[in-house]
C-alpha cells in the first residue's frame, strides 16, 4: 500500500481551527482549497445551516478537490452544509461573496501540494518536466515564456524581488546565455552552474529562482494583496481571517496588512507572532516547517 504524501496534509490544521473558531451555521471561506484538507474538517463542523465557499483556480486541484468533499457529505448525511467551489483566483472573491457575509476566511498561500507532486506541472526541479508553473493552466503566460522572452536586467530584477537572491545578475546572465530554456532540470542546471550552493546554504541553490519566477508567472503578491484589502469588507463583526504563509514575501503582507488595520481599528490582532508548527508536526509533514499562521478578528 502506498503512503499519503505529506504534503497532501494540511498545515497547521489544529491551529487554524481554533483561530477561525469555526461554529455550526456559520459562513465560512477557504480561498486555496487545493486538495480539501483544511476545507473537509471544516465542513464537518458546519453542519447542515453551514455553508462553506471555497476557491481554487487550478482545475486539476479543484476536481480532487470536490471528489474529497462530496465524500464528506455522503458521510455527514443530513448533516452536511452547503458547498459552494469556484473556479476563479482568490482575488476575484469580492464577485462571488456579498459583503459582510463571512463569519471566517482562511488562506494557506503559495504553490500546492498537488502542483510540486507533478512534473508536467514544471514547479519543481525535483524531477523534470516543462517550465510551465501555472496554477491555472487555462490562461497567462508560462514559465519558458518568462525565461526565455524577458531581458537580462528584467530577469535579474525579477529573481532578485521576488526569489530575494543575492547573485541574481550572474543567474539572469547564464539564463540568457542557456536559452532556450525548455525544462525544470535545464533551468535548474543553469542557475545551480551560476551560482553554486554555498557551505551554509540549506536548500538547493536553484530554490529562490525557481520560487521567483513562479510568483511571477501567478502574480502571486498582487492576488495576495487584492485579498487582504477584501477581508475586512466581506467579514461580519467578530468575523476572523487565518493566514498561511511560507516564505518572508507573502508573510511581511500578511503582517503589514493586519498591524496597519489593528491601529486602524478595523483588526483586533490573535497573534503577535506568527504561530508556528510544533516538533510532532514538522517530523510528520516537513512542508510545515516553514508555515507561519497570523490571524484576526474583525472589530
Amino acid at each position: 500500500m502506498t503512503k499519503p504524501n505529506v504534503r497532501h496534509v494540511p498545515v497547521l490544521l489544529t491551529e487554524t481551527l481554533e483561530f477561525l473558531s469555526v461554529r455550526a451555521g456559520s459562513t465560512i471561506a477557504d480561498c486555496t482549497l487545493g486538495l480539501a484538507g483544511h476545507s473537509a474538517e471544516i465542513a464537518r463542523r458546519l453542519g447542515p445551516k453551514g455553508r462553506l465557499i471555497a476557491f481554487d483556480r487550478d482545475p486539476a486541484a479543484l476536481a480532487l478537490a470536490k471528489a474529497k468533499l462530496d465524500a464528506v457529505c455522503v458521510e455527514l448525511g443530513n448533516q452536511a452544509p452547503q458547498i459552494t467551489l469556484i473556479g476563479e483566483p482568490f482575488s476575484e472573491i469580492g464577485q462571488h461573496v456579498k459583503p459582510g457575509e463571512l463569519d471566517g476566511l482562511l488562506a494557506d498561500f503559495g504553490v500546492s501540494s498537488l502542483q510540486l507532486d507533478e512534473a508536467p506541472r514544471g514547479f519543481s526541479f525535483m524531477a523534470d518536466g516543462p517550465l510551465d508553473m501555472r496554477m491555472d493552466t487555462r490562461r497567462g503566460p508560462t514559465a519558458e515564456q518568462v525565461v526565455n522572452e524577458a531581458n537580462e536586467r528584467e530577469l535579474a530584477d525579477l529573481i532578485y524581488e521576488y526569489g530575494e537572491e543575492r547573485r541574481s545578475r550572474r543567474i539572469a546572465r547564464a539564463i540568457v546565455r542557456g536559452r532556450p530554456v525548455t525544462t525544470t532540470a535545464q533551468l535548474a542546471r543553469i542557475v545551480a552552474q551560476a551560482a553554486p550552493a554555498m557551505k551554509q546554504d540549506r536548500i538547493h541553490p536553484a530554490t529562490r529562482t525557481f520560487q521567483a519566477i513562479r510568483i511571477a508567472v501567478n502574480r502571486e503578491l498582487d492576488e495576495i494583496k487584492a485579498l487582504l484589502e477584501a477581508a475586512p469588507r466581506l467579514l461580519k463583526p467578530r468575523g476572523r481571517v487565518a493566514l498561511i504563509s511560507f516564505h518572508s514575501l507573502e508573510d511581511r503582507l500578511v503582517k503589514d496588512s493586519l498591524r496597519e488595520g489593528a491601529h486602524k481599528g478595523i483588526w483586533k490582532l490573535l497573534t503577535k507572532k506568527p504561530a508556528t508548527a510544533g516538533e510532532a508536526e514538522m517530523e510528520r509533514n516537513p512542508r510545515s516547517r516553514s508555515a507561519k499562521l497570523r490571524a484576526a478578528e474583525k472589530q
